[in-house]
């Protein structure tokens, strides 16, 4: 019913070369040369449901797609704005797809605006797609390294204020 064919069957080896599972010992530990270690796995995507609304900057090192509204600047390795979504603020990402509503200036390696996409703020790139359909207002700039310009698109958090010294009673 089955039989071996070279896809099956193993080559055979040369004379001189004894077979691996014969040469170690049982009980010896197996050396083998270093192999690199497989990167780490990929964290899923995060989701910005279409409920909810973000008001302030959302920085991530991942990939994150917007379902709602966010009233802030997003910096993100991969940005999607879905459909239904309205961002009100600055875009960083190395790849910016846009779908919703976009009120700002967007940074990206890869820009691509899609027939649903309505963007109103300038576009800073190094590649650009902008499909049929898709509304745009503002200017379009191309440069090699977008994002070395936007060194810190999130600023740093404000130092607080000391507390207001209490008066004194002199008198």
């Amino acid at each position: 019913m089955f039989s071996k064919n070279k896809l099956t069957d193993p080559a055979p080896k040369p004379a001189g070369e004894p077979d691996k599972a014969q040469a170690e010992p049982k009980g010896a530990p197996a050396m083998s040369s270093p192999v690199p270690s497989a990167p780490a796995p990929k964290a899923p995507v995060s989701v910005l449901s279409s409920d909810l609304t973000v008001v302030g900057n959302v920085r991530t090192a991942g990939d994150i797609t917007v379902q709602g509204k966010v009233e802030g600047d997003i910096r993100a390795q991969l940005l999607t704005v879905g459909e239904g979504a309205v961002v009100s603020g600055e875009i960083v990402a190395d790849d910016v797809v846009v779908n919703g509503r976009v009120i700002g200036r967007v940074r990206g390696l890869k820009v691509r605006l899609t027939s649903t996409a309505k963007v109103e703020g300038d576009i800073i790139h190094k590649t650009i797609a902008i499909e049929a359909g898709a509304h745009f207002e503002g200017s379009v700039q191309r440069h090699e390294n977008p994002l070395a310009d936007a060194k810190e698109a999130l600023p740093p958090p404000a130092p607080k204020a000391p507390p207001p010294a209490a008066p004194s009673d002199q008198g």
